[in-house]
């Protein structure tokens, strides 16, 4: 089974940037939908963004559309979230979860996922 690791993530400023780097371990990513969770102290794990295997489909929270770029390198094993104009809001651990073939949004629909990474912007 595949076996995402996630990495990339500290302290940054507002209107900073980062990229988180979801890589696989045990199998390939490939024929996997990944997406990126996040969850902040005290609230539920919410959809940040998600990719289809081939690449070619993305979809996006509403709370980071326009500043959030989700990408995958199969040849690499690796799907990237790369973060700009960060906000303080944007605090959480973030996690890469990984699916058969489809995009979906809800945490439920993910039967991989990774240990996180924390992130933590400053104001």
């Amino acid at each position: 089974q595949v076996q995402p690791v996630e990495s990339g993530g500290g302290l940054v400023q507002a209107g900073g940037s980062l990229r988180l780097s979801c890589a696989a371990s045990g199998r390939s990513f490939n024929a996997y939908a990944v997406a990126w969770f996040r969850q902040a102290p005290g609230k539920e794990r919410e959809f940040v963004a998600a990719i289809s295997w081939t690449g070619d489909s993305t979809r996006y929270g509403d709370s980071v559309k326009g500043r959030f770029t989700i990408s995958r390198d199969n040849a690499k094993n690796t799907v990237y979230l790369q973060m700009n104009s960060l906000k303080p809001e944007d605090t959480a651990v973030y996690y890469c979860a990984a699916r058969p073939l489809t995009i979906e949004i809800a945490p439920r629909a993910f039967n991989y996922w990774g240990q996180g990474t924390a992130v933590t912007v400053s104001s």
